[in-house]
């Protein structure tokens, strides 16, 4: 039940900064949503996601008003209950770096490469010691 996100901006420090990468839980039931509490969820039309925090929750619209933490103002946009992805649980620092780098080219392709130069370095020695015992020995 989690998924994770790369945060690529420093709307929600200082609790989450960019280049985080943060596990979200997926919340089946919307209504358990308070607020305070942070929430990951579509933002528009082209499936850009964000996570904000929840400063106002309107139970009879279903939809959450949201703002960042580092944001001066409420985000313009109400949150449907049905745009809700989940709810953060943790964080790990940088790694979001990593995966936004590994997730596109050319870093798609420097990890291909070393998947294949490692496949490589851990069977080319039994390759060769096996070819090298089915050659017989040259009688002279």
């Amino acid at each position: 039940g989690f998924r994770g996100f790369n945060v690529l901006s420093g709307r929600r420090e200082p609790t989450y900064s960019a280049g985080d990468l943060i596990y979200v839980k997926t919340v089946k039931d919307k209504s358990t949503i308070q607020v305070g509490d942070p929430i990951t969820f579509i933002l528009n039309e082209n499936l850009v996601v964000a996570t904000h925090r929840v400063v106002e929750v309107d139970t009879e619209k279903q939809v959450f008003y949201t703002k960042g933490d580092a944001n001066n103002t409420v985000d313009s946009s109400p949150v449907h209950y049905n745009n809700v992805i989940g709810v953060p649980q943790f964080s790990i620092p940088y790694l979001g770096y990593v995966a936004e780098f590994i997730q596109n080219p050319p870093g798609m392709y420097f990890v291909l490469a070393g998947g294949v130069a490692l496949i490589l370095v851990v069977f080319l020695p039994d390759l060769i010691a096996k070819r090298k015992k089915e050659v017989p020995p040259a009688h002279g």
